[in-house]
């Protein structure tokens, strides 16, 4: 304990603005030793410059924060009939700058004489990853366009290739093995609607689940649940937005506001109370709009609502160092949840399902995303009640921590804001 207080004296002791890795080893030695009665956190930070938060503001550029959703997804549509398949995909422009180096002028934007000199290219890699059997043979791809078809959306551009599979008789069982991008994104996902004779079947590829085998006329209503539910879970797990969201709410959820200043809670079920609470608000508000969006009784441009997104989440995190919606946040909760059941829909909507699947889909998807939320609530809880009366908790995790939140947020809200995506 004596060499831990040396440590502290020292850390206040030194004059000058404080490197970072200093800081951070005094906050460690002071939560690890409360007894020592540091105050280095306060009064070391207080003495950073300008230039030192810019070169944090960078840093935390140069750690690409706009991967809040770089998953990705591409979109494959397959109707049988009894002498063939036809088959329509979506791949983003932008996934395809790994494997193909479309891009030849290095200008940032894929032109179609561009994605011209690649056709060859793009249409090996295209086959080479997708594998279609037929009751139990493996058939062959023939993509039919002359030239690139580019789609531009709200949301990206994509590259659209329509293809046939032929000499097709009948067909009863069909076994799909999809692999695209997956060898360079694990995150991305592949989306498969498959139709036959007025029946819709769903299905969701990722690196650990390539292959799939339909019944066709036979919809697995069951697998389609519980695959939209995991996608659900998938989902919430890599939204760091809405993470970061959420995380923002709960931090002020173990403390309470008194005479301008933070207390601990006294009792655990008050802190429970307080986040049941907001997670009630977010899941209510997201899943009303989940439905509007996904049911397409509602639709908001995607750019709009990626940057009230980013936007949300600046508020939150601003609001916990100077406290405007005071003992309520679960009505920040619900307004912006609102907003973010739109961001949570997009998946559900650019599978393009008939209504019929689409409440399967839907209930398994809002089911998945409230499963994976509560997880991450379950791990938030017992953790921060457990630190509410340091001082860590209140000016390193609180306040800095919600200054960081509000850093990251900005830089997604002037990518998204201005149209600046990351090739």
């Amino acid at each position: 304990m004596r060499t831990l207080r040396s440590k502290c004296r020292s850390a206040r002791s030194r004059t000058g603005v404080p490197p970072v890795s200093e800081v951070w080893t005094a906050w460690t030695f002071c939560l690890v030793d409360p007894a020592a009665n540091c105050q280095v956190q306060r009064e070391r930070l207080a003495q950073l410059n300008v230039s030192t938060w810019l070169c944090l503001f960078l840093a935390l550029v140069s750690i690409r924060p706009c991967f809040a959703h770089d998953a990705g997804a591409s979109y494959l549509r397959l109707t049988v009939s009894n002498e063939r398949i036809e088959g329509r995909w979506e791949i983003d422009v932008h996934d395809l700058h790994g494997p193909l180096k479309p891009d030849a002028n290095a200008d940032g934007n894929i032109a179609i004489d561009e994605l011209l000199g690649r056709q060859r290219a793009l249409h090996d890699y295209a086959t080479r990853h997708l594998k279609v059997s037929v009751d139990s043979t493996v058939r062959a791809i023939r993509i039919i366009d002359a030239e690139p078809i580019i789609e531009r959306r709200l949301n990206g551009t994509n590259v659209i290739l329509n293809f046939l599979i032929t000499n097709v008789s009948a067909p009863k069982i069909l076994q799909i093995d999809y692999r695209l991008l997956f060898d360079i994104k694990p995150q991305h996902r592949g989306l498969l609607q498959l139709d036959s004779w007025g029946q819709t079947q769903t299905a969701i590829f990722s690196p650990d689940h390539c292959t799939e085998r339909f019944d066709i006329g036979m919809p697995n209503p069951k697998r389609e649940f519980l695959s939209f539910c995991w996608q659900g879970v998938w989902h919430i797990w890599i939204g760091f937005d809405h993470i970061l969201f959420l995380v923002a709410l709960l931090l002020p959820s173990v403390l309470k506001r008194e005479q301008l200043t933070w207390r601990a809670v006294n009792r655990f079920g008050e802190a429970f109370f307080n986040v049941f609470k907001i997670v009630t608000a977010f899941t209510v508000a997201h899943s009303i709009t989940l439905s509007l969006a996904a049911l397409e009784i509602v639709r908001l441009p995607s750019r709009w609502v990626e940057s009230v997104i980013a936007a949300s989440v600046i508020i939150a995190a601003l609001n916990n160092i100077r406290p405007v919606v005071r003992g309520r946040p679960w009505l920040i909760a619900f307004g912006f949840g609102l907003i973010h059941g739109f961001g949570f829909a997009s998946v559900l909507t650019e599978l393009g399902l008939p209504h019929g699947s689409l409440w399967l889909a839907l209930a398994g998807f809002n089911i998945g995303v409230e499963a994976g939320q509560l997880v991450i609530v379950a791990g938030f809880l017992p953790l921060a009640y457990a630190l509410r009366s340091t001082r860590f908790y209140e000016s390193g995790l609180l306040r800095y921590g919600s200054l960081v939140i509000a850093l990251v947020a900005g830089i997604w809200f002037v990518e998204r804001t201005f149209n600046l995506t990351s090739k």
